[in-house]
Protein backbone atom coordinates (compact mmCIF):
# COMPACT_ATOMS: atom_id res chain seq x y z
CA UNK A 1 0.00 0.00 0.00
CA UNK A 2 1.77 3.40 -0.94
CA UNK A 3 -0.65 5.34 2.08
CA UNK A 4 -2.24 4.82 5.30
CA UNK A 5 -4.80 7.48 4.13
CA UNK A 6 -7.45 7.22 1.52
CA UNK A 7 -9.92 9.57 0.08
CA UNK A 8 -11.97 6.99 0.32
CA UNK A 9 -12.63 3.39 1.96
CA UNK A 10 -14.91 1.31 0.50
CA UNK A 11 -16.52 -2.05 2.68
CA UNK A 12 -17.46 -4.11 0.11
CA UNK A 13 -16.88 -5.28 -3.30
CA UNK A 14 -20.03 -5.99 -4.53
CA UNK A 15 -22.08 -4.11 -7.36
CA UNK A 16 -22.58 -0.97 -5.05
CA UNK A 17 -18.99 -1.65 -3.66
CA UNK A 18 -17.25 -1.55 -6.89
CA UNK A 19 -19.28 0.91 -8.54
CA UNK A 20 -18.41 3.43 -6.22
CA UNK A 21 -14.55 2.52 -6.18
CA UNK A 22 -14.33 2.84 -9.89
CA UNK A 23 -16.51 6.06 -10.51
CA UNK A 24 -14.33 7.71 -7.34
CA UNK A 25 -11.06 6.79 -9.04
CA UNK A 26 -12.19 7.50 -12.20
CA UNK A 27 -13.45 11.58 -10.39
CA UNK A 28 -9.72 11.32 -9.25
CA UNK A 29 -9.81 10.26 -5.87
CA UNK A 30 -7.53 7.91 -3.99
CA UNK A 31 -9.69 4.40 -3.15
CA UNK A 32 -9.20 1.69 -1.07
CA UNK A 33 -11.52 -1.24 -1.66
CA UNK A 34 -12.06 -3.74 1.20
CA UNK A 35 -13.97 -7.14 0.74
CA UNK A 36 -14.04 -10.18 3.09
CA UNK A 37 -13.91 -12.69 0.23
CA UNK A 38 -11.01 -13.59 -1.92
CA UNK A 39 -13.13 -12.38 -5.40
CA UNK A 40 -14.50 -9.02 -6.56
CA UNK A 41 -18.16 -9.11 -7.27
CA UNK A 42 -20.02 -10.02 -4.60
CA UNK A 43 -23.09 -12.37 -4.41
CA UNK A 44 -24.79 -10.97 -7.86
CA UNK A 45 -21.13 -11.77 -9.84
CA UNK A 46 -20.14 -15.17 -7.87
CA UNK A 47 -23.44 -16.69 -6.15
CA UNK A 48 -26.83 -14.63 -7.77
CA UNK A 49 -27.13 -12.99 -11.33
CA UNK A 50 -24.44 -14.54 -13.68
CA UNK A 51 -24.38 -18.18 -12.26
CA UNK A 52 -28.25 -18.34 -12.19
CA UNK A 53 -28.48 -17.23 -15.44
CA UNK A 54 -26.23 -19.10 -16.82
CA UNK A 55 -28.02 -22.01 -15.79
CA UNK A 56 -31.21 -20.20 -16.58
CA UNK A 57 -29.56 -20.22 -20.30
CA UNK A 58 -28.83 -23.67 -20.44
CA UNK A 59 -32.49 -25.24 -19.10
CA UNK A 60 -34.10 -22.43 -21.81
CA UNK A 61 -32.41 -24.72 -24.61
CA UNK A 62 -34.26 -27.49 -22.84
CA UNK A 63 -36.84 -25.60 -23.75
CA UNK A 64 -36.50 -24.96 -27.32
CA UNK A 65 -36.06 -28.54 -27.88
CA UNK A 66 -38.72 -29.44 -26.42
CA UNK A 67 -40.62 -26.82 -28.93
CA UNK A 68 -38.99 -28.08 -31.47
CA UNK A 69 -41.44 -30.85 -32.31
CA UNK A 70 -44.57 -28.23 -32.10
CA UNK A 71 -43.32 -26.39 -35.07
CA UNK A 72 -41.94 -29.47 -37.03
CA UNK A 73 -38.58 -29.92 -35.64
CA UNK A 74 -37.70 -33.58 -34.61
CA UNK A 75 -35.22 -33.78 -32.57
CA UNK A 76 -34.63 -35.20 -28.52
CA UNK A 77 -32.51 -34.73 -25.43
CA UNK A 78 -30.03 -37.49 -24.87
CA UNK A 79 -28.42 -36.11 -21.66
CA UNK A 80 -26.98 -33.08 -19.58
CA UNK A 81 -23.48 -33.43 -19.46
CA UNK A 82 -23.08 -31.90 -15.86
CA UNK A 83 -19.08 -31.37 -16.29
CA UNK A 84 -19.46 -29.35 -19.18
CA UNK A 85 -22.41 -27.36 -17.97
CA UNK A 86 -20.54 -26.79 -14.59
CA UNK A 87 -18.20 -25.46 -16.94
CA UNK A 88 -20.19 -23.45 -18.30
CA UNK A 89 -21.24 -21.56 -15.39
CA UNK A 90 -18.22 -21.47 -13.59
CA UNK A 91 -16.91 -20.32 -16.82
CA UNK A 92 -18.85 -17.44 -17.36
CA UNK A 93 -18.20 -16.50 -13.67
CA UNK A 94 -14.54 -15.85 -13.43
CA UNK A 95 -14.33 -14.61 -17.40
CA UNK A 96 -16.94 -11.45 -15.81
CA UNK A 97 -14.97 -11.45 -12.52
CA UNK A 98 -11.42 -11.26 -14.07
CA UNK A 99 -13.04 -8.61 -16.19
CA UNK A 100 -13.90 -6.75 -13.41
CA UNK A 101 -10.43 -6.86 -11.29
CA UNK A 102 -8.68 -6.09 -14.41
CA UNK A 103 -10.59 -3.12 -14.51
CA UNK A 104 -10.23 -2.30 -11.02
CA UNK A 105 -6.75 -2.55 -11.11
CA UNK A 106 -6.78 -0.32 -14.34
CA UNK A 107 -8.12 2.47 -12.54
CA UNK A 108 -5.53 2.26 -9.88
CA UNK A 109 -7.98 1.20 -6.95
CA UNK A 110 -6.02 -0.19 -4.25
CA UNK A 111 -7.81 -3.97 -2.79
CA UNK A 112 -7.53 -5.80 0.48
CA UNK A 113 -8.92 -9.05 1.28
CA UNK A 114 -10.50 -8.90 5.14
CA UNK A 115 -12.92 -8.11 7.35
CA UNK A 116 -13.21 -4.13 8.09
CA UNK A 117 -15.15 -2.10 10.51
CA UNK A 118 -15.62 1.51 10.77
CA UNK A 119 -13.89 2.73 14.37
CA UNK A 120 -13.74 6.19 14.90
CA UNK A 121 -13.60 9.31 13.12
CA UNK A 122 -12.40 8.20 9.35
CA UNK A 123 -10.44 5.87 10.73
CA UNK A 124 -11.24 2.02 9.46
CA UNK A 125 -9.78 -1.10 10.92
CA UNK A 126 -9.12 -4.30 8.54
CA UNK A 127 -8.32 -7.77 10.40
CA UNK A 128 -8.24 -11.30 8.27
CA UNK A 129 -10.79 -12.82 6.50
CA UNK A 130 -12.49 -16.12 8.26
CA UNK A 131 -10.31 -18.51 8.09
CA UNK A 132 -7.25 -16.60 7.31
CA UNK A 133 -4.60 -15.67 9.63
CA UNK A 134 -3.29 -12.07 7.72
CA UNK A 135 -4.68 -9.66 6.28
CA UNK A 136 -3.91 -10.16 2.25
CA UNK A 137 -3.49 -7.09 -0.20
CA UNK A 138 -4.07 -7.62 -3.74
CA UNK A 139 -1.20 -7.00 -6.48
CA UNK A 140 -0.92 -5.23 -10.07
CA UNK A 141 -1.22 -8.92 -11.36
CA UNK A 142 -4.02 -9.56 -9.52
CA UNK A 143 -2.41 -12.25 -6.72
CA UNK A 144 -2.21 -11.27 -3.07
CA UNK A 145 0.70 -10.31 -1.05
CA UNK A 146 0.79 -11.11 2.90
CA UNK A 147 -0.53 -7.40 4.64
CA UNK A 148 0.07 -8.16 8.46
CA UNK A 149 -1.98 -9.36 10.94
CA UNK A 150 -4.39 -6.27 10.85
CA UNK A 151 -4.81 -2.87 8.71
CA UNK A 152 -5.44 0.67 10.23
CA UNK A 153 -6.18 3.15 7.42
CA UNK A 154 -8.30 6.94 7.46
CA UNK A 155 -10.41 8.46 5.06
CA UNK A 156 -11.78 11.24 4.01
CA UNK A 157 -15.23 9.21 3.03
CA UNK A 158 -16.04 5.92 4.21
CA UNK A 159 -18.87 3.69 2.34
CA UNK A 160 -20.60 0.71 3.58
CA UNK A 161 -21.68 -1.75 0.95
CA UNK A 162 -21.73 -4.88 2.97
CA UNK A 163 -24.87 -7.03 1.09
CA UNK A 164 -27.23 -9.65 2.55
CA UNK A 165 -27.55 -13.22 2.94
CA UNK A 166 -30.16 -15.91 2.54
CA UNK A 167 -32.87 -15.65 4.98
CA UNK A 168 -33.60 -18.65 6.48
CA UNK A 169 -37.13 -20.19 7.69
CA UNK A 170 -38.44 -19.81 11.47
CA UNK A 171 -38.82 -23.47 11.82
CA UNK A 172 -35.87 -24.88 10.15
CA UNK A 173 -32.21 -23.72 9.86
CA UNK A 174 -30.63 -24.53 6.56
CA UNK A 175 -28.90 -27.77 6.36
CA UNK A 176 -27.97 -30.26 3.39
CA UNK A 177 -31.11 -30.50 1.58
CA UNK A 178 -33.21 -27.27 3.05
CA UNK A 179 -30.76 -25.12 1.26
CA UNK A 180 -30.42 -21.34 0.63
CA UNK A 181 -29.77 -19.66 -3.45
CA UNK A 182 -26.10 -20.20 -2.90
CA UNK A 183 -25.74 -23.93 -2.26
CA UNK A 184 -28.74 -24.71 -4.76
CA UNK A 185 -26.38 -22.34 -7.62
CA UNK A 186 -23.46 -25.19 -6.82
CA UNK A 187 -25.34 -28.23 -7.23
CA UNK A 188 -23.59 -30.23 -9.51
CA UNK A 189 -26.92 -31.66 -10.97
CA UNK A 190 -30.58 -30.42 -11.16
CA UNK A 191 -32.65 -32.02 -8.74
CA UNK A 192 -35.17 -34.67 -10.06
CA UNK A 193 -37.34 -33.15 -7.38
CA UNK A 194 -37.87 -30.18 -5.27
CA UNK A 195 -39.76 -28.22 -3.03
CA UNK A 196 -39.39 -24.15 -3.54
CA UNK A 197 -40.87 -22.26 -0.66
CA UNK A 198 -41.04 -18.77 -1.14
CA UNK A 199 -42.85 -16.37 -4.04
CA UNK A 200 -40.13 -13.44 -5.16
CA UNK A 201 -37.67 -13.70 -7.97
CA UNK A 202 -34.96 -16.08 -6.46
CA UNK A 203 -37.73 -18.77 -5.90
CA UNK A 204 -39.74 -17.94 -9.06
CA UNK A 205 -36.31 -18.46 -11.22
CA UNK A 206 -34.85 -21.90 -9.85
CA UNK A 207 -38.70 -22.93 -9.83
CA UNK A 208 -39.15 -22.32 -13.62
CA UNK A 209 -35.07 -23.82 -14.41
CA UNK A 210 -35.49 -26.94 -12.91
CA UNK A 211 -39.06 -26.92 -14.29
CA UNK A 212 -37.67 -27.04 -17.64
CA UNK A 213 -34.94 -29.60 -16.58
CA UNK A 214 -37.15 -31.88 -15.64
CA UNK A 215 -37.63 -31.91 -12.17
CA UNK A 216 -41.05 -32.51 -10.38
CA UNK A 217 -41.53 -28.86 -8.21
CA UNK A 218 -43.72 -27.62 -5.78
CA UNK A 219 -44.04 -24.14 -5.45
CA UNK A 220 -45.38 -23.02 -1.50
CA UNK A 221 -46.18 -19.40 -0.71
CA UNK A 222 -47.65 -17.66 1.78
CA UNK A 223 -49.89 -15.55 -0.04
CA UNK A 224 -52.34 -16.11 -2.76
CA UNK A 225 -50.25 -14.64 -5.67
CA UNK A 226 -46.52 -14.82 -6.53
CA UNK A 227 -44.92 -11.44 -6.88
CA UNK A 228 -47.15 -9.84 -3.93
CA UNK A 229 -46.14 -6.43 -4.35
CA UNK A 230 -46.09 -6.29 -8.27
CA UNK A 231 -48.85 -5.52 -10.43
CA UNK A 232 -51.40 -8.34 -10.18
CA UNK A 233 -52.69 -8.84 -13.25
CA UNK A 234 -49.57 -9.35 -14.83
CA UNK A 235 -48.48 -12.05 -11.87
CA UNK A 236 -51.64 -13.98 -12.00
CA UNK A 237 -50.82 -14.11 -15.79
CA UNK A 238 -46.89 -15.27 -14.47
CA UNK A 239 -48.75 -17.94 -12.35
CA UNK A 240 -51.31 -19.51 -14.59
CA UNK A 241 -48.10 -19.76 -17.25
CA UNK A 242 -46.12 -21.72 -14.50
CA UNK A 243 -48.99 -23.70 -13.78
CA UNK A 244 -49.65 -24.58 -17.60
CA UNK A 245 -46.24 -25.93 -17.53
CA UNK A 246 -46.39 -28.11 -14.81
CA UNK A 247 -45.43 -26.32 -11.52
CA UNK A 248 -47.55 -27.67 -8.87
CA UNK A 249 -48.62 -24.26 -6.59
CA UNK A 250 -49.85 -24.10 -3.32
CA UNK A 251 -50.84 -20.97 -2.09
CA UNK A 252 -52.05 -19.60 1.12
CA UNK A 253 -49.63 -22.16 2.99
CA UNK A 254 -47.62 -21.82 6.42
CA UNK A 255 -44.64 -24.02 6.67
CA UNK A 256 -44.95 -25.96 10.17
CA UNK A 257 -41.94 -28.22 9.81
CA UNK A 258 -38.93 -29.86 7.70
CA UNK A 259 -38.08 -32.83 8.19
CA UNK A 260 -34.36 -34.00 6.48
CA UNK A 261 -32.23 -37.00 7.10
CA UNK A 262 -28.94 -38.25 5.55
CA UNK A 263 -29.82 -39.75 2.11
CA UNK A 264 -33.37 -39.31 2.64
CA UNK A 265 -34.50 -36.17 0.72
CA UNK A 266 -36.90 -33.87 2.63
CA UNK A 267 -40.47 -33.65 3.75
CA UNK A 268 -41.80 -30.26 4.11
CA UNK A 269 -44.78 -29.91 6.35
CA UNK A 270 -47.60 -27.30 5.80
CA UNK A 271 -51.01 -26.05 6.60
CA UNK A 272 -53.12 -25.48 3.40
CA UNK A 273 -55.75 -22.57 3.14
CA UNK A 274 -58.17 -24.50 5.16
CA UNK A 275 -55.95 -25.10 7.90
CA UNK A 276 -55.57 -28.27 7.50
CA UNK A 277 -51.85 -29.81 8.02
CA UNK A 278 -50.39 -30.83 4.88
CA UNK A 279 -46.88 -32.81 3.80
CA UNK A 280 -44.80 -32.70 0.62
CA UNK A 281 -41.59 -34.75 -0.23
CA UNK A 282 -39.20 -33.70 -2.64
CA UNK A 283 -34.90 -34.73 -3.05
CA UNK A 284 -34.02 -31.08 -1.98
CA UNK A 285 -36.38 -27.84 -0.72
CA UNK A 286 -34.91 -24.39 -1.71
CA UNK A 287 -36.07 -21.51 0.75
CA UNK A 288 -36.09 -18.44 -1.26
CA UNK A 289 -38.22 -16.01 1.10
CA UNK A 290 -35.66 -13.08 1.59
CA UNK A 291 -32.70 -11.89 2.40
CA UNK A 292 -31.14 -10.62 5.85
CA UNK A 293 -28.45 -7.01 5.74
CA UNK A 294 -25.08 -7.67 6.84
CA UNK A 295 -25.49 -5.35 9.42
CA UNK A 296 -25.60 -7.39 12.54
CA UNK A 297 -21.86 -6.79 13.30
CA UNK A 298 -21.56 -4.83 16.69
CA UNK A 299 -19.15 -2.10 15.31
CA UNK A 300 -22.12 -0.60 13.46
CA UNK A 301 -24.11 0.54 16.73
CA UNK A 302 -20.85 1.38 17.97
CA UNK A 303 -19.71 3.74 14.98
CA UNK A 304 -23.57 4.93 16.02
CA UNK A 305 -24.87 4.07 12.75
CA UNK A 306 -28.42 4.06 12.77
CA UNK A 307 -30.50 1.27 11.33
CA UNK A 308 -34.44 0.54 11.07
CA UNK A 309 -36.22 -2.16 12.46
CA UNK A 310 -35.40 -4.47 9.39
CA UNK A 311 -31.73 -3.77 10.30
CA UNK A 312 -31.14 -1.44 7.57
CA UNK A 313 -28.81 1.37 7.05
CA UNK A 314 -31.14 4.99 7.22
CA UNK A 315 -29.61 7.13 5.11
CA UNK A 316 -30.93 10.30 3.09
CA UNK A 317 -31.90 10.14 -0.73
CA UNK A 318 -27.68 10.55 -1.46
CA UNK A 319 -26.60 7.39 0.68
CA UNK A 320 -25.54 9.88 4.15
CA UNK A 321 -25.82 7.41 7.14
CA UNK A 322 -26.61 9.60 10.60
CA UNK A 323 -22.37 9.48 10.72
CA UNK A 324 -20.74 12.16 8.71
CA UNK A 325 -18.51 10.97 5.88
CA UNK A 326 -19.93 7.18 6.29
CA UNK A 327 -22.30 6.71 3.82
CA UNK A 328 -24.65 3.70 2.68
CA UNK A 329 -25.71 1.61 -0.13
CA UNK A 330 -27.00 -1.51 -1.99
CA UNK A 331 -29.08 -4.23 0.02
CA UNK A 332 -28.49 -2.67 3.47
CA UNK A 333 -30.36 0.14 2.78
CA UNK A 334 -34.52 -0.05 2.34
CA UNK A 335 -35.46 -0.72 -0.85
CA UNK A 336 -35.12 -3.34 -4.11
CA UNK A 337 -32.56 -5.33 -3.22
CA UNK A 338 -30.86 -5.36 -7.07
CA UNK A 339 -27.60 -5.07 -8.30
CA UNK A 340 -28.59 -2.06 -11.03
CA UNK A 341 -30.07 -0.32 -7.72
CA UNK A 342 -27.13 -0.27 -6.22
CA UNK A 343 -25.00 0.65 -9.49
CA UNK A 344 -26.98 3.76 -9.64
CA UNK A 345 -26.39 4.07 -6.16
CA UNK A 346 -23.01 4.35 -6.65
CA UNK A 347 -22.55 6.58 -8.84
CA UNK A 348 -24.92 9.37 -6.44
CA UNK A 349 -22.79 8.18 -3.47
CA UNK A 350 -19.11 8.57 -5.81
CA UNK A 351 -20.42 11.85 -7.49
CA UNK A 352 -21.73 13.34 -4.30
CA UNK A 353 -18.69 12.42 -2.40
CA UNK A 354 -16.54 14.47 -5.07
CA UNK A 355 -18.59 17.38 -5.04
CA UNK A 356 -20.65 17.12 -7.96
CA UNK A 357 -24.49 17.23 -7.76
CA UNK A 358 -26.18 14.18 -8.84
CA UNK A 359 -29.56 13.41 -9.14
CA UNK A 360 -31.06 10.94 -6.24
CA UNK A 361 -31.93 7.74 -7.36
CA UNK A 362 -35.86 7.50 -8.40
CA UNK A 363 -36.82 4.00 -6.61
CA UNK A 364 -40.02 4.29 -9.11
CA UNK A 365 -37.76 4.16 -12.11
CA UNK A 366 -36.13 0.82 -10.65
CA UNK A 367 -36.57 -2.07 -13.41
CA UNK A 368 -37.76 -4.94 -11.64
CA UNK A 369 -37.57 -8.64 -13.79
CA UNK A 370 -37.90 -12.58 -13.12
CA UNK A 371 -35.83 -14.82 -15.69
CA UNK A 372 -38.72 -16.87 -14.91
CA UNK A 373 -40.37 -18.83 -18.12
CA UNK A 374 -41.98 -16.69 -19.59
CA UNK A 375 -39.98 -13.38 -17.96
CA UNK A 376 -41.59 -10.88 -16.13
CA UNK A 377 -40.81 -6.99 -15.79
CA UNK A 378 -42.16 -4.42 -14.09
CA UNK A 379 -41.11 -0.29 -14.00
CA UNK A 380 -42.98 2.23 -12.35
CA UNK A 381 -46.64 2.39 -10.47
CA UNK A 382 -48.67 -0.81 -10.52
CA UNK A 383 -52.47 0.33 -11.25
CA UNK A 384 -52.74 0.32 -7.14
CA UNK A 385 -49.88 2.35 -6.49
CA UNK A 386 -50.84 5.19 -9.02
CA UNK A 387 -54.42 5.21 -8.08
CA UNK A 388 -53.53 5.85 -3.72
CA UNK A 389 -50.62 8.52 -4.77
CA UNK A 390 -52.81 11.61 -4.53
CA UNK A 391 -50.36 13.99 -6.29
CA UNK A 392 -51.84 11.80 -9.69
CA UNK A 393 -55.23 12.06 -11.78
CA UNK A 394 -56.83 10.48 -14.33
CA UNK A 395 -55.45 7.26 -13.85
CA UNK A 396 -55.82 4.21 -16.18
CA UNK A 397 -54.68 1.12 -16.92
CA UNK A 398 -54.13 -0.11 -20.57
CA UNK A 399 -54.07 -3.57 -22.27
CA UNK A 400 -53.50 -5.41 -25.60
CA UNK A 401 -54.48 -8.73 -26.53
CA UNK A 402 -50.67 -10.09 -26.64
CA UNK A 403 -51.23 -12.73 -29.02
CA UNK A 404 -52.24 -10.61 -31.78
CA UNK A 405 -48.36 -9.76 -31.63
CA UNK A 406 -46.88 -12.26 -34.57
CA UNK A 407 -43.58 -12.69 -32.06
CA UNK A 408 -45.44 -13.99 -29.41
CA UNK A 409 -47.66 -16.57 -31.50
CA UNK A 410 -44.60 -17.98 -32.57
CA UNK A 411 -43.32 -18.25 -29.50
CA UNK A 412 -45.95 -20.71 -28.02
CA UNK A 413 -45.76 -18.70 -25.02
CA UNK A 414 -48.38 -16.49 -23.80
CA UNK A 415 -48.21 -13.32 -21.44
CA UNK A 416 -49.49 -10.06 -21.23
CA UNK A 417 -48.33 -6.43 -21.36
CA UNK A 418 -49.86 -3.41 -19.54
CA UNK A 419 -49.05 0.36 -18.90
CA UNK A 420 -50.22 2.30 -16.46
CA UNK A 421 -51.00 6.42 -17.14
CA UNK A 422 -52.43 9.02 -15.70
CA UNK A 423 -51.87 13.12 -15.32
CA UNK A 424 -49.59 14.61 -12.54
CA UNK A 425 -52.09 17.39 -10.43
CA UNK A 426 -49.16 19.89 -10.17
CA UNK A 427 -48.47 19.19 -13.99
CA UNK A 428 -49.77 22.47 -15.95
CA UNK A 429 -48.87 21.67 -19.03
CA UNK A 430 -51.80 18.60 -18.38
CA UNK A 431 -49.49 16.39 -20.31
CA UNK A 432 -50.30 12.46 -19.62
CA UNK A 433 -47.64 10.60 -18.65
CA UNK A 434 -46.70 6.57 -18.51
CA UNK A 435 -46.23 5.65 -15.09
CA UNK A 436 -45.74 1.99 -15.18
CA UNK A 437 -45.41 -0.80 -17.32
CA UNK A 438 -45.73 -4.38 -16.75
CA UNK A 439 -44.73 -7.02 -18.82
CA UNK A 440 -44.87 -10.84 -18.81
CA UNK A 441 -43.38 -12.19 -22.31
CA UNK A 442 -40.21 -13.80 -23.86
CA UNK A 443 -37.28 -11.47 -23.74
CA UNK A 444 -39.18 -9.04 -21.27
CA UNK A 445 -36.10 -8.29 -19.21
CA UNK A 446 -34.80 -6.65 -22.21
CA UNK A 447 -38.30 -4.80 -23.45
CA UNK A 448 -38.63 -3.39 -20.08
CA UNK A 449 -35.28 -0.78 -20.43
CA UNK A 450 -37.16 1.08 -23.33
CA UNK A 451 -40.27 1.62 -20.30
CA UNK A 452 -37.45 2.90 -18.13
CA UNK A 453 -36.27 5.24 -20.33
CA UNK A 454 -40.05 6.92 -21.05
CA UNK A 455 -40.91 6.48 -16.94
CA UNK A 456 -37.17 7.88 -16.15
CA UNK A 457 -37.47 11.07 -18.70
CA UNK A 458 -40.73 11.96 -17.86
CA UNK A 459 -41.34 11.20 -21.52
CA UNK A 460 -45.17 12.28 -22.21
CA UNK A 461 -47.39 9.39 -23.17
CA UNK A 462 -48.17 10.94 -26.62
CA UNK A 463 -44.40 11.23 -27.55
CA UNK A 464 -43.88 8.06 -26.48
CA UNK A 465 -46.22 6.80 -28.69
CA UNK A 466 -44.61 7.78 -31.25
CA UNK A 467 -41.57 5.53 -30.56
CA UNK A 468 -41.01 3.09 -33.38
CA UNK A 469 -40.86 -0.19 -33.38
CA UNK A 470 -39.19 -2.86 -35.86
CA UNK A 471 -40.94 -5.47 -37.30
CA UNK A 472 -41.69 -8.44 -36.69
CA UNK A 473 -40.33 -8.26 -32.69
CA UNK A 474 -41.40 -8.54 -29.22
CA UNK A 475 -41.18 -4.69 -28.85
CA UNK A 476 -43.94 -4.16 -30.69
CA UNK A 477 -46.24 -5.20 -28.05
CA UNK A 478 -45.22 -2.10 -25.73
CA UNK A 479 -45.34 0.27 -28.94
CA UNK A 480 -49.54 -1.18 -29.21
CA UNK A 481 -50.19 -0.73 -25.79
CA UNK A 482 -48.53 3.02 -25.54
CA UNK A 483 -50.66 3.30 -29.20
CA UNK A 484 -53.65 2.15 -27.56
CA UNK A 485 -53.23 3.85 -24.13
CA UNK A 486 -52.76 7.02 -26.73
CA UNK A 487 -56.47 6.39 -28.34
CA UNK A 488 -54.85 5.59 -31.46
CA UNK A 489 -54.59 1.80 -31.43
CA UNK A 490 -53.87 0.39 -34.74
CA UNK A 491 -53.61 -3.64 -34.82
CA UNK A 492 -55.58 -3.72 -32.01
CA UNK A 493 -59.12 -2.92 -31.05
Amino acid sequence: MTSEHYDVVIIGAGPGGYTVALRSAELGKSVLLVERDDVVGGTCLNRGCIPSKALITATRTIDTIHRGEQIGIDCELHEIDFGKLRAFRDGTVSTMRDGLLALLTFRGVHMVQGIASVVEDGHVHVRPAQGGQTIRIRTADGDFKDGGQSLDVTAGDVVIATGSRPKPLDVAPFNHVLIDSTRALALNSFPHSAVVIGSGATALEFASMWNSAGADVTLIMRGDIVLSRSDRRAAKILMRELKRQGITIVTNAAITAVDTGENLGVTVHYTDADGNGQEVFAEWALAAIGRVPNTDGAWFAKASIELDENGLVKTDAYGRTSREHVWALGDITPGHQLAHRAYQQGYVVAETIAGLDPSPVDEYTIPTVVFSNPEFASVGYTLREAKADTELVDVTETLIPVMSNARMLMSGASGSVSVVSGKKSADQSDDVHVLGVHIVSPDASDLIAEAQQIIGNHVPLSAAARNIHPHPTFSEMLGETLLKADGRPLHTR
